[in-house]
Order: C-alpha cells, then sequence, then structure tokens
C-alpha cells in the first residue's frame, strides 16, 4: 500500500493537484474537514466503491490513518489507484 506523510499530503493539495476520498462518518466530515474532497464513509464503501472513477489516483484519508489504511487496501483488490495519508486529520494543526 502506498502512503504519504501528512505534509506531504498537505502540500499536494493545497496545490490543487490531488482528488481526495474522505472515509470518514459524516458527522465527522461536518464537524471539520478539507473543501473539495469526496465523502465516502468507510461504513458503505464497499457498496458504493464503484461511485469513484478508476482512471483517477486518489488520497485517503480519515481521522486517523487507521480506517483510511483498510479503505485502501480493499480499493487496491478492485483495481483503484489510492495512496493512505498517514496521521489523517488529526495531524492538521488547528
Amino acid at each position: 500500500m502506498k502512503e504519504i506523510s501528512f505534509n506531504d499530503f498537505l502540500a499536494k493539495y493545497q496545490a490543487g493537484e490531488i482528488q481526495v476520498l474522505d472515509v470518514r462518518e459524516q458527522e465527522e466530515y461536518d464537524a471539520r474537514h478539507l473543501d473539495g474532497v469526496t465523502l465516502l464513509p468507510l461504513s458503505v464503501l464497499a457498496e458504493r466503491y464503484s461511485e469513484l472513477d478508476k482512471n483517477q489516483p486518489f488520497y485517503v484519508i480519515c481521522r486517523s490513518g487507521k480506517r483510511s489504511a483498510r479503505a485502501c487496501l480493499f480499493l487496491e483488490k478492485k483495481g483503484y489507484d489510492v495512496t493512505n495519508v498517514q496521521g489523517g486529520m488529526n495531524a492538521l494543526e488547528d
């Protein structure tokens, strides 16, 4: 599984170079999120992953990096190009 540090991810995100998939639940997303990301909670990913563009690479984020790692493993098996964001939203400083 490919991984990226949060700081390297943030630089790419701020440059507008990437597509981000947030796999947290709606309530977590509503409390704090990055603008322009796709929300697809891990709890429904198995049923809805086909909504994602298979030709588009995604950087996958959650709260701490654990759910996003699980999402990456699942999506890799389905043929998606995904990278796990280490540390997740917890790494974002206020």
